[in-house]
């Protein structure tokens, strides 16, 4: 059973996401308020309380201990605000006087400093009170002070605080999701351009994405704009490749027809031979061009692993040229990828090496290596090489550098057109064993 179900909207994503979020930390926000307020305010009425105290034990020092030598009455609480309480063996001051319940009790108390006393009961008095109480002696006489505030006043104003704040938190969370809304909407106008822009493309009034866009949808576009580069170069290589197969093999056929159905000439052997000669150019031909719709080219999500198809093919081949060795060179990781199609490696790693170990005299070296942004293909044999003059005809369709040889004159010429869809380059060198050296360079 599905408890949340995934949203289909960037919209809804983001409020579903913000919007508790947003809620969570405003009421977060608000508790630690409402504690650093009771905080603050209580350390402030403490402060006020230990000063009075310490004003009201100053003005008893200078009056030796002799209370009735102060100016009491309800002069303190109208100076101070505050209700306070005096006592000596002799004699004993409250002001108020109605607080007389409430500070008595405190009297009698041995605990010095900050005390608080909350639901008191009393009617008509503060059910919630802070004090101060502070005993000393004056010429061996105890005298005790207490100042005490009611702290009914000041958590009404802090609850009156408290809950404007709660009121601005709110607003805050609906401004944020009114922000957060009017932010996406802004945001999402690329996408409905862009969408404006496939449909553009979809009924051919445009061939390509050009529309503005932020640098988020930036790599999107590039990735359509080359996917559809990829597309366009993949039918034209196959109208050229039917165009050029058509052109090539009309002739044969229409040679082959005409000596069919000229009753008046017997087929003899030579007539025979030339026939069978014609369709096996028609067969390479074929065969040349069926191989080379099955090259895929760039396509993007398509990788290979290098090092991994390499280790195979030469396997293969070192069972194919017993009498030869096959080593390999790279500093790459079995993991290492490169954004080459597998079947396009597999063709242009397989048509070299075959070609090396057929001309190789005994040793054929397979190097890999990469670059930032390129990646390279080196194989060398240690055969006679190739001389100057016939460089220039290397991967040319259907050239042979030796007839005695097996093959169509079609590997180098594979490889090269495999590797030009990439807009790669292959060089064809001379290798310091004397033998073909063969460097292949795809961009990656």
């Amino acid at each position: 059973m599905t408890l949340f179900k995934k949203p289909t909207s960037v919209k809804g994503t983001l409020l579903i996401l913000l919007l508790p979020a947003g809620i969570v930390m405003m009421t977060i926000a608000w508790f630690i308020h409402g504690q650093l307020l009771e905080k603050m305010s209580r350390e402030f009425v403490e402060s006020r309380l230990q000063e009075e105290v310490a004003f009201l034990e100053h003005h008893i020092r200078q009056a030796e201990g002799n209370i009735d030598m102060l100016e009491t009455g309800d002069y303190f609480e109208k100076v101070f605000h505050h209700a306070f309480a005096l006592q000596s063996p002799e004699q004993t001051v409250i002001s108020p006087a109605a607080w007389h319940l409430l500070l008595r009790p405190l009297l009698q108390v041995e605990k010095e400093g900050v005390i608080w006393v909350s639901n008191a009961g009393l009617e008509e008095l503060p059910s919630d009170l802070l004090a101060y109480r502070k005993s000393f002696f004056i010429n061996d006489t105890p005298i005790t002070v207490i100042v005490a505030e009611d702290m009914r006043a000041l958590q009404s104003s802090q609850a009156n605080l408290h809950t404007w704040t709660a009121v601005v938190s709110l607003l805050l969370i609906f401004l944020l999701v009114a922000v957060t809304w009017v932010g996406i909407n802004l945001s999402m106008r690329p996408v409905a351009s862009l969408k404006a822009s496939l449909k553009g493309l979809q009924s051919g009034e445009i061939s390509r994405i050009t529309t503005q866009t932020p640098e988020e949808f930036k790599p999107l576009v590039q990735q359509l704009n080359q996917l559809l580069d990829s597309l366009d170069q993949r039918l034209e290589r196959s109208r050229e490749a039917l165009a050029n197969l058509s052109h090539s093999v009309k002739t044969p056929i229409a040679a082959l027809r005409q000596i069919l159905e000229d009753t008046s000439r017997p087929i003899n052997n030579e007539l025979r031979l030339e026939m069978a000669s014609r369709l096996a150019e028609l067969d390479k031909q074929l065969e040349a061009e069926m191989r080379r719709s099955r090259f895929a080219g760039p396509q993007i999500g398509k990788s290979a692993h290098p090092v991994k198809q390499a280790r195979e093919l030469l396997w293969m081949l070192g069972r194919l040229y017993q009498d030869k060795t096959f080593e390999l060179s790279t500093a790459l990781t079995e993991d290492s990828r490169w954004p080459i199609e597998e079947h396009d490696l597999n063709e242009i790693l397989g048509n070299t090496l075959d070609n090396a170990g057929k001309w190789s005299a005994g040793c054929v070296e397979l190097y890999l290596q990469q670059t930032k942004s390129i990646a390279q293909i080196i194989i060398t044999d240690d055969g006679a090489g190739v001389a100057d003059a016939e460089v220039m005809h290397l991967g040319q369709r259907g050239w042979r550098l030796d007839e005695q040889v097996p093959g169509h004159g079609l590997g180098l010429a594979i490889v090269c057109d495999i590797v030009a869809q990439y807009n790669g380059n292959v060089s064809f060198l001379t290798g310091s064993a004397g033998g073909l050296k063969v460097v292949i360079e795809i961009p990656v």
